[in-house]
């Protein structure tokens, strides 16, 4: 028996987060062989700040050699963060891949930007609506957006590079681009408007396999000429594979994708009581089913809170800090349901490394305990992603939503699981859930009711203190 036919089939996923890059070797039973990351900097030398796109590239070929020893890989598919597409030719960007949180002055978006009620994509600052970008990117650079053949979504640019195939994707059209209408499922009136309607390839699911690695490439990383590339997913959609009722049903449930961003995805919660104000959304499931969706950047507020070099705290600072008082007001980032506001803390300051953490803890319980009000969240709570090392953001949440039944999953990647079940969609999904008791904490409602109270009167303009 050759070494190839021993060897187990496996499928590589490419994650590209906001803030990390991953490359994970998964089998077809689930077990992940290898993982491989490197940080997703920000190149901020170039006509604006842009994705590492080359670095990422090498990277990975380098990375896919080394996995191609380890088993036989029948298959790559590429997941990546949203509100991000790149613009090509047949030789390859005609410019660099724009970075969402980049400004973009000098530009009147408004003026073409679709209604929510078409979209329910809300207004967001700096570029985090693609449309956004795009206009920008005509206005300040004609002659290359003139040359552009293709504008495609991050995850299929990458799908392309492989195999040179290009297609458009539902769920990362869906993340509040403007460029989609999720109800209808199609194109919204600002793709035609601008003209870029012969610009989107052909419209392809994510499990799709759009082609075979190109033989060049094959040769390069060692992977089989076989190799099939998948059509891919934005990554918080992927997070929500597992808990796709594949009959096309949905049963109210609530997922929480965690990371940078925190979005909870409400199955079953109707797009009329979406407010554009708060930051709520509707995304397109793997499904083209629309969700109701809303987030904060719970990932980049944490950090911002708890400090670059966090301390786990202990459950009695959580319990002392409800005690005195002290808690966080949004926001600490960008963006979210409070963006504007200036974020602050109030009562007794935190006095080290670990009580940040847990002022951290509670202030993104609170923020998700408010989207899930918002939303009108139903049916049990799976959080899926980064918060799932911390020991106590679920029983928090769990105290502080009673008729919600909280669970961790203990896959810290939901979107590795998802990229999974696209090749293996018949698969059980790897892994286990933990259900999440609820902490006993005889403060903690008077301790939200205090922070709705002071987040209803609070003084926008002068942070009481600065975080971090």
């Amino acid at each position: 028996m050759s070494k190839a036919m021993s060897m187990q089939d496996a499928l590589i996923v490419l994650d590209i987060g906001k803030t990390n890059v991953k490359l994970a070797l998964i089998d077809a039973g689930g077990a992940v062989l290898a993982e491989e990351r490197r940080p997703n900097a920000i190149v901020h030398d170039g006509p604006y700040p842009l994705h590492d796109t080359d670095g990422i590239w090498e990277w990975m070929l380098a990375t896919c050699r080394t996995f191609a020893g380890l088993a036989q890989v029948s298959a790559i598919v590429p997941v990546t963060h949203g509100a991000t597409a790149a613009l090509v030719d047949d030789d390859g960007l005609v410019l660099p891949v724009l970075d969402y949180e980049a400004a973009l002055p000098g530009l009147d978006y408004d003026a073409v930007r679709p209604p929510y009620a078409q979209t329910f994509s809300p207004s967001l600052p700096v570029g985090l609506n693609l449309g956004r970008q795009l206009v920008w990117l005509a206005q300040r650079y004609p002659a290359e957006f003139a040359r552009t053949r293709h504008i495609l979504m991050y995850p299929q640019y990458w799908a392309w590079r492989l195999c040179g195939a290009a297609a458009s994707e539902a769920t990362s059209l869906g993340c509040h681009t403007d460029m989609w209408d999720p109800v209808q499922q199609r194109y919204s009136q600002l793709v035609d408007s601008m003209g870029w309607q012969p610009l989107m390839p052909p419209l392809a699911k994510p499990r799709d396999a759009l082609g075979t690695l190109k033989p060049e490439l094959a040769a390069r990383t060692g992977l089989p000429a076989s190799c099939q590339v998948l059509c891919g997913i934005h990554d918080s959609n992927a997070s929500l594979v597992r808990y796709l009722d594949r009959e096309g049903g949905a049963a109210p449930r609530t997922v929480l994708s965690t990371g940078t961003w925190v979005i909870a995805a409400a199955f079953g919660v109707p797009l009329e009581g979406l407010r554009e104000e708060a930051d709520m959304l509707a995304n397109t499931n793997a499904l083209g089913q629309p969700v109701a969706c809303m987030r904060f950047m719970g990932g980049r507020e944490f950090a911002a809170l708890a400090g670059t070099q966090p301390v786990s705290c202990t459950f009695e600072q959580i319990e002392a800090l409800v005690a005195r008082g002290t808690m966080a007001l949004p926001c600490f980032a960008e963006a979210g349901p409070f963006a504007g506001r200036a974020g602050q803390v109030q009562g007794p300051a935190p006095q080290d490394a670990s009580e940040r953490f847990a002022l951290a803890t509670l202030y993104c319980v609170l923020m998700t305990d408010y989207c899930l009000d918002a939303l009108d969240a139903r049916g049990p709570i799976a959080v899926e992603g980064s918060f799932t090392a911390n020991p106590w953001f679920g029983p928090l949440l769990a105290a502080l939503r009673p008729q919600q039944a909280v669970s961790y999953s203990d896959d810290a990647s939901g979107t590795t699981c998802g990229g999974w079940l696209l090749r293996y969609p018949e698969g059980v999904p790897p892994g286990t859930s933990r259900a999440m008791p609820a902490a006993s904490l005889p403060g903690l409602a008077a301790y939200r009711q205090a922070w709705q109270e002071s987040l209803a009167r609070a003084d926008t303009k002068e942070p009481a203190l600065a975080a971090g």
